[in-house]
């Protein structure tokens, strides 16, 4: 995985203190972070499939939320803020059976209070299999 040097701690802080999630449950591994472009992986399995055999779009929507989440973590003063997910949209484009997605998420706006992010995932061959949009609202920690 790659780390932008400056955001390394921060980043090894977030993962080791985190407990099992949904991203561990999907099986979701980040690949890159930096502050202007996050990427993670997903394989297309029994826990990621829908009943039909193909991808879920909720694990989609899952991957492109936990993407602009992180990203959102990285871009703030984490000792004082967070970062909650307000809003996120998906157009599904394309079906995938097998194999693994890779979501890639960049900062559309990064504001005090509220952070957009773009999130496209693809196939390993790079098609495109959803576009999102997820917004993420900057709060004080309680």
């Amino acid at each position: 995985m790659y780390i932008e040097k400056k955001i390394e701690e921060k980043v090894t802080f977030l993962f080791e203190r985190s407990q099992k999630n949904m991203g561990d449950a999907l099986g979701i591994t980040f690949e890159h972070i930096e502050r202007d472009k996050l990427s993670a992986s997903m394989p297309v399995n029994e826990s990621t499939r829908q009943p039909y055999g193909l991808l879920h779009g909720g694990a989609s929507v899952a991957l492109a939320e936990t993407l602009a989440s992180v990203g959102a973590l990285v871009n703030i003063d984490t000792e004082r803020k967070t970062a909650v997910g307000l809003e996120i949209n998906a157009n599904h484009i394309r079906s995938v059976r097998d194999g693994k997605v890779i979501g890639t998420a960049k900062p559309l706006h990064r504001g005090a209070q509220t952070h957009v992010w773009e999130i496209k995932i693809r196939t390993e061959d790079d098609k495109l299999v959803c576009v999102s949009r997820c917004t993420m609202a900057i709060i004080d920690k309680r």
